[in-house]
């Protein structure tokens, strides 16, 4: 069949509209949008703005990752963080209960239920309180350095706040070993509490959550007699009178422990450091920590310590000069040795001690050597060398010269003094 000539270009016209390139980046939607496009014969390409495996899209896919991956990372962090609050609670929680356990154990071994049995049945007026470990703890600012008043070979003492208001005096043990004799320290305990003497430190109770039991006193602000006497950290000086009173209530109080009390109370560590001053210049003895309730050291060691403290009053000498050589070393040693030979007045100190007074002081000095008799027969007891110095206080009190080197509110002190029978009071006890 032949065709004619016009469907032959018809024919040719079909077929060069079939064989043409249609360009699909002019298409209305454009296949790269966020990238380029990129025509070919019969085919394009998308070169995008961000990293894309597939050239034929300019799709981005990666914010949808991301958050994808974010979620995950959230998920796993949280669970981990999750796992290790856990964690940290049953470690806080068997820290606790070890601790807990730690703290019976303590109060057990310390004899914490014997004291809780006695105080059940005390009846006297006067009774040990059973602290806890966490009330002392707040009341030092768990035993904050500031509060530290006190240090010695026995351990330190802090000054707290109760809750209530009150202040105190806390002893710590600087020995880690554990109570040993918890009957004989309870028994202390509960016969020291009890002493109301208006010259001795009140023991207010115990803690017997920790290894070594801390004993809480009453607190008296003043600062110790030595740091008086050799005036350390800003205290001092002290008048020859004011000496002589706080001399006289330091003996009371000693009498007192030794002769007033059902049992004999022995102090064992009588000086200067541990008498303690309040705000009126009251002698108040302390550290009773150290005393024993038995005849391993009989009162005259108390009465030969105490008559140390005497010459240190008189003398304003340390007990002990490591600065001076060996020989000289003894107060008590070159004070004996002085009143023996005559030469009082060489070792007195007559920055305190006046002339009117110096016959005054030669009284005190005699009785500071008998104290400090070598043979503890020899020494006095400590109710007679108490009213020998009531006898010089009032004496001093009348005496014009006695009132001269004190201030108005010292002579006031002295007159209550010579007035008082303090080593005269009651007491009560519970075993």
């Amino acid at each position: 069949m032949q065709v004619s000539f016009a469907a032959r270009n018809w024919l040719f016209s079909l077929s060069c509209l079939t064989l043409s390139d249609i360009n699909e980046c002019i298409a209305s939607t454009d296949p790269c949008n966020n990238g380029t496009c990129k025509n070919s014969d019969g085919d394009y390409t998308c070169t995008c703005n961000f990293r894309n495996e597939n050239p034929k899209s300019c799709v981005q896919n990666t914010p949808i990752s991301k958050n994808k991956s974010l979620k995950v990372s959230l998920g796993v962090s949280l669970s981990f963080l999750g796992v290790l609050l856990v964690t940290f609670w049953i470690y806080c929680g068997l820290k606790r209960r070890k601790f807990k356990i730690l703290k019976e154990k303590y109060f057990k071994d310390n004899g914490g239920f014997l004291l809780q049995q006695k105080l059940e049945n005390f009846d006297g007026p006067q009774a040990a309180k059973i602290f806890t470990r966490e009330e002392l703890k707040k009341a030092t600012n768990n035993f904050h350095d500031s509060l530290k008043i006190g240090e010695g070979g026995y351990g330190f003492v802090y000054k707290g706040t109760l809750s209530n208001g009150n202040e105190v005096a806390i002893k710590v043990s600087k020995s880690s070993a554990p109570m040993t004799q918890s009957n004989q320290f309870i028994n202390e305990v509960i016969v020291l509490s009890q002493i109301n003497h208006r010259n001795a430190v009140k023991l207010l109770g115990c803690c017997l959550e920790t290894q070594t039991p801390l004993l809480v006193y009453e607190f008296v602000s003043n600062g110790t007699l030595y740091e008086h006497i050799h005036k350390k950290n800003g205290k001092g000086p002290l008048s020859f009178g004011l000496r002589m009173k706080i001399a006289t209530e330091t003996s009371a109080s000693l009498a007192f422990l030794h002769y007033s009390t059902s049992m004999q109370i022995v102090h064992r560590d009588v000086k200067a450091a541990n008498i303690l001053l309040d705000e009126n210049f009251t002698a108040k003895v302390s550290d009773f920590g150290a005393s024993k309730l038995s005849n391993t050291l009989t009162e005259k060691s108390d009465v030969y310590s105490f008559g140390v403290v005497l010459v240190e009053l008189i003398t304003s000498q340390v007990a002990i000069s490591y600065q001076k050589p060996e020989a000289e070393r003894s107060l008590a040693k070159i004070f004996v040795t002085s009143v023996e030979e005559n030469r009082l007045d060489q070792i007195l100190d007559h920055e305190i001690i006046k002339e009117g007074s110096f016959e005054t002081a030669e009284q005190v000095a005699h009785l500071a050597k008998s104290c400090l008799s070598l043979k503890g027969s020899d020494r006095p007891a400590m109710k007679e060398v108490a009213m020998k110095l009531e006898g010089v206080l009032q004496v001093m009190a009348k005496h014009p010269w006695g009132k001269a080197d004190a201030s108005p509110k010292e002579t006031d002190y002295l007159q209550l003094a010579s007035h008082s029978k303090a080593y005269v009071v009651d007491v009560f006890f519970f075993f």
